[in-house]
């Protein structure tokens, strides 16, 4: 258990960054199909929910506004967990997605990751993967968070990727927004990462650690 088991159910309000569809593509093709995802940090109204159901996934959310707290609540039965997490509890986070051992992926803010002492043994002990992208994630607008935030995203991984390092290059919406992206899905089957196959939608390097 970590300290921050029983943390506040409340929420903070700086760590609402909502992510558009654009940045949650890439991570499709390595998700094996007609499996359940708990996303952990999303209501209904998620993009993350939203673009794995109209894949074929089953998803489960969960937001600390529905009542149900990462940190005390879990699941029956799922198979991924994949969301945006808050930032500010990005250690107690990785500390309890390591110790659940479901296959996850996470997309966190880059910066200053690596320096925490209780972080660089998490990732020294526990298997994980990265995956990179050539360009900066913009978020959705808040009320709170009404600018572009001043950091790069990767997505962190692990038990999902096929070798440590993957870069994606990300396709950002036209101006059609939303349509833009149902076009490009609804043209392009979901591609399994065994297939040795390459989604229509990004363009995969591979590098072995």
């Amino acid at each position: 258990m970590t300290n921050h088991e029983f943390a506040s159910d409340k929420v903070n309000k700086k760590d609402e960054y909502y992510t558009k569809r654009y940045a949650i593509i890439p991570i499709l093709k390595y998700l094996k199909e007609n499996k359940t995802i708990w996303c952990p940090f999303d209501t209904e109204e998620s993009n993350y929910v939203k673009v794995f159901r109209e894949n074929g996934f089953n998803v489960i959310s969960g937001h600390i506004v529905d009542g149900k707290n990462f940190f005390k609540y879990e699941p029956d039965d799922y198979d991924y967990i994949i969301s945006n997490p808050p930032y500010s509890l990005r250690e107690p986070i990785l500390e309890r997605l390591f110790k659940l051992g479901k296959p996850f992926a996470m997309l966190i803010n880059i910066s200053g990751l690596f320096d925490s002492k209780k972080r660089y043994g998490l990732f020294k002990n526990n298997p994980f993967e990265i995956m990179v992208f050539n360009k900066r994630i913009d978020y959705i607008k808040t009320e709170v968070n009404n600018s572009s935030p001043p950091f790069s995203s990767i997505y962190i991984c692990s038990s999902l990727l096929p070798s440590q390092f993957v870069f994606e290059e990300l396709l950002k919406e036209s101006k059609k927004g939303v349509n833009f992206t149902q076009a490009i899905l609804t043209n392009s089957p979901l591609i399994n990462a065994s297939q040795n196959n390459r989604n229509p939608l990004t363009k995969l390097e591979s590098v072995k650690s």
